[in-house]
């Protein structure tokens, strides 16, 4: 093993042995190079004032040498926030200006004790990183039954791990925290877990109220107490869309140095909530009690980006870094996130006037993207294929009942028809 890994295992043992146990085979020979190209280069930006011969870039007059078929486009912007890499962790003042904002919005951080965020190439990418340092093969995945496939793909694919599930709803149609309880408790014989929370939830668009938020924190805390190490990995892709009989911030708040065998991370970013889905930002941000355990963290998770993707690009960091500190920024998200509250509850009150009961009930949602069709009668997949064929209308199964549609996607006068004709569609397979 390299020193350099030992050296930051040794830390984060002395910190806190849990969070080292809770570490993948991987997580533990993981580092970032502080001897090698990088730290090499950084050095010379400092002393380097004659001749920088160091970094893989070319420069002309001072300046990273560029092509004016892009830069015309671009002119707003210094080639230097543009063409050189971008840092490994990300651009510095990025990481900032979202630390900033995250504890802004989320007043349950209040003196916690957080890493600074690091960059990533969206929602995926700090998704897969959770499962690189820390998911073993055959660990356990915790999920609620209505998940996001890609979980699959990164942890169980990807690392060997299993997934179990319980249901995300209760009897009363609240977050079902005891079915959480009892598959974190199953696995204790593990002595580890890795649960996902995803808030506002895919597919559904649920998000817990306070008192079911308190709830989860204490399910967890209590499993802790029990003897079990806990990665909690709390999926925000959809943070800030809360619309009605929800908590208004992340869970993540609750959750962080609640206990020293509960390792908090957050992964969000800028994809969903600032409506830049192509721009590929995202942030992983760590919570203990430790401040050097959060720092070798964060060079483990550095470590993990230099091995992988080197970098997120740099030109989507500068345009986030611009938008947040445009004095519109606000008022402009402001407006989008009315646009998407009138179409969440445009589709409540359609599915609520009782004229759809008799083909479908619906799971609570109260946020997000989406919302989720229980089918009485027909299966999610037929009706699917069905209203592509003869209606144009895309609708995604999951199951054989329940039938994912994005409101986000429909603009708030064209909701009555599309949830008419797929009342439509699903009475005329029933009627064979």
């Amino acid at each position: 093993m390299n020193s350099q890994a030992k050296s930051l295992n040794e830390t984060i043992q002395n910190e806190n042995k849990a969070v080292y146990e809770m570490l993948s085979d991987l997580g533990k020979e993981i580092y970032f190079p502080k001897q090698g190209i990088i730290s090499q280069s950084n050095e010379a930006k400092q002393q380097a004032h004659q001749f920088n011969a160091t970094i893989g870039t070319a420069i002309e007059h001072g300046k990273p040498m560029y092509l004016d078929v892009f830069h015309e486009k671009l002119s707003p912007f210094e080639p230097k926030d543009l063409y050189p890499y971008a840092p490994p962790a990300g651009k510095a003042e990025l990481r900032d200006v979202w630390k900033a904002k995250m504890l802004a919005e989320n007043p349950d951080l209040k003196n916690k004790n957080l890493s600074q965020p690091i960059v990533t190439n969206a929602l995926t990418h700090g998704i897969s990183m959770v499962a690189d340092l820390f998911a073993d093969k055959d660990d356990t995945v915790i999920l609620p039954d209505k998940n996001w496939e890609n979980y699959g793909l990164s942890f169980d694919v990807r690392r060997g791990t299993n997934t179990i599930t319980y249901p995300l709803y209760n009897d009363k149609n609240q977050f079902n925290s005891e079915g959480l309880r009892e598959a974190i408790v199953s696995q204790k014989s593990k002595g580890k877990a890795i649960v996902v929370l995803n808030f506002p939830n895919n597919p559904t668009g649920y998000t817990p109220s306070e008192k079911e938020s308190d709830d989860i924190a204490a399910v967890l805390k209590q499993c802790a107490d029990d003897g079990m190490n806990l990665v909690v990995a709390i999926d925000d892709a959809y943070y800030g869309l809360f619309f009605e009989d929800s908590m208004k911030h992340s869970i993540f708040g609750k959750i962080a140095s609640i206990h020293p065998r509960i390792l908090a991370i957050r992964v969000d970013g800028a994809t969903k909530e600032e409506y830049v889905w192509g721009f590929r930002v995202g942030f992983i941000t760590f919570a203990a009690e430790s401040t050097s355990l959060l720092q070798a963290l964060e060079q483990k998770a550095t470590g993990l980006i230099r091995a992988t993707i080197s970098s997120v690009a740099h030109p989507s960091q500068t345009f986030i870094l611009d938008g947040l500190q445009n004095p519109d920024f606000k008022k402009q998200q402001k407006e989008k996130y009315n646009v998407m509250n009138a179409r969440a509850l445009k589709t409540k009150s359609l599915l609520d006037s009782g004229k759809y009961d008799d083909a479908w009930s619906y799971y609570p949602f109260n946020s997000g993207y989406f919302m989720c069709l229980k089918l009485k009668h027909v299966e999610a997949e037929t009706l699917r294929m069905y209203l592509l064929e003869k209606h144009g209308i895309g609708t995604i199964a999951l199951g054989e009942k329940d039938l994912r549609i994005a409101f986000s996607c429909i603009d708030e006068e064209n909701l009555t028809a599309l949830y008419d004709t797929v009342y439509t569609a699903a009475k005329q397979l029933e009627q064979g």
